[in-house]
């Protein structure tokens, strides 16, 4: 027997723009137990470096991509507790002020719903086989890893070296 409420997958990528009403209440529609959902949208600035962004552009490896996101949120149901997470994550072309990513989490209450947000959206920056271009006035670059962001997934135990080898071989996210 079908359940009234089918569980939208929890790791979609996209090239179309998604709705954060509509993608919160698919996450608890079965689930009388949330009591807390938080959500993370992550949209192109309009500049980078100073400079006005034309256009940023995402890639990523289909099939691998979601493997690597389903296993980080495997992560955060052992790390949090937490009752439902969903991550969408755009690719293609995008223009600055559209929406890229977003992270949504359920739990019964707020503290480890924050956690556990903040906790996949630290790891999506380091961790997530994608790679962003920007378009400027002067040409494109691709983005290289940041120190910063390899911090941050460090502050829960992980380290990684993302900004030392995005240098080196040119990648970037």
């Amino acid at each position: 027997m079908s359940s009234p409420h089918p569980h939208p997958p929890r790791v979609r990528i996209q090239t179309e723009d998604f709705d954060l009403g509509a993608e919160t209440l698919a996450l608890r529609a079965a689930d009388g137990g949330v009591g807390a959902v938080v959500s993370f949208v992550g949209t192109v600035r309009e500049a980078s470096h100073g400079e006005a962004l034309r256009l940023m552009e995402l890639e990523h490896y289909p099939g691998m991509t979601e493997m690597a996101i389903e296993a980080m949120i495997d992560h955060a149901f052992d790390r949090f507790e937490i009752r439902g997470a969903r991550v969408i994550h755009r690719v293609g072309p995008l223009a600055p002020r559209e929406q890229i990513v977003l992270v949504l989490v359920s739990s019964a209450h707020r503290g480890q719903a924050f956690q556990a947000c903040e906790f996949l959206m630290d790891y999506l920056k380091t961790q997530a086989p994608f790679w962003k271009k920007e378009y400027l006035p002067g040409g494109a670059r691709w983005v290289d890893a940041r120190v910063a962001d390899d911090a941050a997934l460090a502050r829960w135990g992980i380290v990684v070296d993302n900004a030392a080898e995005g240098a080196a071989d040119g990648a970037g996210r």
